[in-house]
């Protein structure tokens, strides 16, 4: 009851015209960046974020977070319409939705795809509403060993479950960890590897880092890729919407079970690329139907824009409760949060309870008016995409350099964002995650304080990660995490040789 109470008291918050005005705002500045290749959720909402500098925390968070809701609708506009993924959790969609648009049903497979991203965000958003303050009244039980026990328990968990080669994962953690800890010491003051030079007297910007290693390297990449853009036109009319509608309800429980892994994925650091997959696995291996999978099935449109969107918005359950992202996106948005003094994690529910609160609200009030916005805009953002690149690009490339320039007035800060764009493409063309780079550093520094608090409270003594039940077991979890990918080796040989053992 409490939590409903001060979500009503968020409602009145979020629900003033100046924040309404906000949402519309970043709507559509989010469908823009969802339906260029050329940026991406993280990507627009690192290089925007300058601009809420001079902005309160809430409304500031309120804009961000609906550019986010926006990048997640317009990634399925490019899928259907255009077979080129806005977003990397769109891929799985144009499996379907452009076939679909082939065939003359763009219509259905837009409404289909909306009403799905709508649904799985609301999932989500229900999640974080009754999960986020008892995760948080938990954690108020924390001290260092039991922090650093979570943020090892994260980063063991980007390695045991994620799907890149784990030795690229691990590669692009320590290059993090190494630029985390650039600058001064925290613990003893000391300066670290900043080779007289005064500009990394503060260490490496967090904004000046993503900006370069998002922005920068996405607009290098599509250069290199020559994009050409070529789609079906569309508009969404209100009996093809209504039709579609009418048609849902029978694809309930693939949507229900959507929702469900976005969910689970979201909390833990599977992603929404792995949900939408995930989703879209599961739908096809439950259908009636799953050969029409590929061809043009709704089903096949439905399921992994409901999983990756109830995945992107659970992403922030564990960076509001605890402080650790669960998406590249919830990591910009938590450095977001520390330049406004905001100190992400269980004491902000308690602190900064008005805050919270509004933000919860106001992702409701967001995904409704994203729903409505996207579908009454089609028209608008698909022409977009018939703008040529070699104009688009040297705006965003602007946009980077302002953005890069605001925080801290340096013109140091736009070479080195152009230095990190490069270290970006590179990464990429190597097939490394920059995921894992952006979490270690956003979290190397708080991550490193509690170890090292934690070993001058016990004297160098590594037990202390077990001194309790509840520092014990997460510990104990993080390092199951860790060895996840050699125990599953060893049980997919075990199982694998006893057939051959029982035929001989």
């Amino acid at each position: 009851m409490d939590e409903i109470n001060s979500l009503l008291h968020g409602f009145s918050i979020a629900a003033s015209w100046g924040n309404l005005g906000l949402m519309v705002v970043g709507i559509l500045l989010g469908i823009v960046v969802g339906v260029l290749p050329g940026l991406g959720g993280p990507n627009g909402v690192a290089i925007l974020l300058p601009l809420t500098f001079g902005m309160s925390p809430t409304s500031a968070i309120i804009l961000l977070s609906c550019i986010y809701w926006g990048a997640l609708f317009g990634g399925a506009i490019t899928s259907v319409l255009f077979n080129i993924p806005g977003e990397a959790w769109s891929v799985a969609t144009t499996f379907d939705g452009y076939p679909m648009a082939q065939q003359g049903q763009a219509g259905a497979a837009l409404t289909t795809a909306f009403t799905g991203s709508f649904i799985g965000a609301i999932s989500g958003v229900l999640l974080i509403t009754f999960l986020a303050p008892v995760v948080a009244d938990f954690a108020l039980k924390f001290g260092p060993p039991e922090f650093f026990a979570v943020f090892f328990l994260t980063f063991c968990s980007f390695i045991g479950m994620g799907k890149e080669p784990k030795a690229k994962i691990i590669a692009a953690m320590c290059v993090g960890l190494l630029l985390a800890a650039v600058g001064m010491d925290t613990i003893s003051g000391d300066l670290r590897m900043t080779f007289g030079s005064s500009e990394l007297l503060r260490g490496f910007d967090f904004l000046v880092v993503v900006i370069g290693l998002f922005g920068i390297s996405e607009i290098l990449m599509t250069i290199e890729e020559g994009l050409a853009f070529k789609g079906k036109k569309s508009s969404l009319d209100l009996k093809v919407v209504l039709k579609t509608w009418a048609t849902l309800p029978r694809y309930w429980l693939t949507t229900v079970r959507s929702a469900l892994v976005g969910c689970w994925m979201g909390v833990t650091p599977g992603g929404a690329v792995a949900a939408s997959f995930m989703g879209y696995g599961l739908a096809k291996k439950f259908s009636r139907q799953p050969d029409s999978f590929g061809k043009g099935n709704p089903e096949g449109v439905l399921a992994p824009e409901t999983a990756a969107h109830a995945a992107g918005t659970a992403a922030l359950l564990p960076m509001l409760a605890l402080g650790i992202p669960g998406s590249a996106t919830a990591a910009v948005l938590l450095g977001g949060l520390m330049i406004w003094g905001l100190q992400p994690g269980p004491l902000l529910f308690t602190e900064q309870k008005d805050f919270v609160w509004s933000l919860i609200a106001s992702m409701y009030l967001g995904n409704l008016a994203g729903l409505l916005i996207v579908m009454a805009t089609v028209p608008l953002f698909a022409a977009i995409l018939r703008v040529p690149f070699s104009i688009i690009a040297p705006m965003i490339l602007m946009v980077c350099a302002v953005g890069a320039f605001t925080v801290h007035g340096s013109g140091s800060d736009i070479w080195m964002m152009l230095v990190f764009g490069v270290v970006g493409y590179v990464f990429k063309k190597l097939d490394f995650p920059l995921a894992p780079l952006v979490l270690a550093i956003v979290l190397g520094d708080r991550m490193e304080d509690a170890f090292r608090q934690s070993m001058l409270a016990s004297q160098g003594a590594l037990s202390v990660f077990w001194h309790n039940g509840l520092s014990g077991t997460i510990t104990t979890l993080a390092l199951l995490m860790l060895a996840w990918p050699l125990l599953a080796r060893l049980r997919g040989l075990l199982f694998g040789a006893r057939p051959a053992a029982n035929a001989a």
